[in-house]
């Protein structure tokens, strides 16, 4: 089997992972988010080819689909990395110093925000706020919490932590 053909399978079976699931809604009306995000724990984002799948399946058009997609800042229309890092800018994360973790993760990385390194390993993305103002500065790494990161020793510790 040629890796062409793995991709191939691979897609298929993701594609109907998530048509099943839009299947089993009870009631498939206002139902977009949630196959959204949905669709995006499948296949690690939403490209335009997903996108048109969904709303297929939901009766909505691609447009509708995504003028959500593109407002809401959950949700990607690029690849992330298997680790994705979110640093927290909300005000709270700011003022102690958020900005300087962005800044180490960028240099230790070689990436700016928005991207993923070139082995695909990890992605970097700012957020506004996530609720975790008692930790600030705060760092999500996937669904991974860490606080209080003030050094570029720890985002360097941090970061070993997920060398394969």
């Amino acid at each position: 089997m040629s890796c062409e053909s793995c991709k191939n399978e691979l897609a298929r079976e993701m594609y109907a992972e998530l048509e099943k699931f839009i299947d089993e809604l009870p009631e498939k009306r206002g139902a977009l988010i949630s196959v959204l995000h949905r669709a995006q724990s499948i296949f690690g984002y939403l490209p335009k080819e997903v996108q048109a799948f969904v709303g297929e399946k939901l009766n909505i058009s691609t447009a509708q689909v995504y003028g959500v997609v593109s407002f809401y800042s959950f949700f990607t229309m690029e690849p992330k990395g298997k680790y994705p890092i979110s640093v927290c800018l909300g005000t709270a994360c700011y003022v102690r110093g958020a900005d300087k973790v962005l800044e180490a993760f960028k240099n230790e990385l070689g990436i700016d925000v928005g991207q993923t390194t070139s082995d695909g390993k990890f992605s970097l993305d700012a957020l506004r706020c996530v609720g975790a103002c008692g930790l600030a500065p705060v760092v999500l790494i996937g669904d991974k919490v860490y606080g209080r990161i003030n050094s570029a020793e720890q985002v360097k510790e941090i970061i070993k932590e997920y060398q394969d």
